[in-house]
């Protein structure tokens, strides 16, 4: 193959990356992709380990083009004291940076199983605050349901 034609470019050796007058932080955005955030009024509860750390009545529900839902959970309605900080940092130029938590409970250390975007980009504001436990890292239910693990590259 004659590579003559083609270019690359590797995002960690560039300086900036604008989209029109606004700087993208971890990749570039695939114009067919979109997030919506939804206040919803359904009952959540999350599992860890038989043990109940978080629930609301008040979730965000996060969609994303491609990937799982996610409910995000207010961190009011989050025992907190379960949750320690990771070193592990992932961004998304469609939520911002995502900031990962380890999960004490029954004993046990479950490593990097929650996320919180402190500062989420635009639009994903209404997740800032709130944590997310996935489906099946986490026993997740929605309306006494057991939600089931979803299948996706990315989990």
């Amino acid at each position: 193959m004659d590579a003559r034609d083609y270019a690359s470019f590797y995002w960690g050796k560039m300086d900036a990356w604008f989209e029109e007058e606004e700087e993208v932080f971890s990749g570039p955005k695939d114009p067919y992709t979109r997030v919506d955030c939804l206040q919803s009024s359904r009952h959540v509860r999350v599992e860890v380990n038989g043990v109940t750390v978080a629930e609301t009545r008040r979730p965000v529900l996060l969609l994303e083009t491609g990937l799982p839902h996610r409910y995000y959970i207010p961190s009011a309605d989050v025992r907190m004291d379960a949750l320690r900080p990771s070193d592990r940092v992932v961004g998304s130029p469609y939520k911002g940076e995502a900031q990962y938590r380890h999960v004490d409970a029954g004993g046990e250390t479950f490593e990097n199983i929650a996320w919180t975007y402190r500062y989420p980009s635009a639009e994903a504001a209404k997740i800032a605050g709130c944590v997310c436990f996935p489906q099946g890292k986490a026993d997740v239910y929605v309306d006494g349901a057991l939600e089931p693990k979803p299948v996706s590259r990315w989990d």
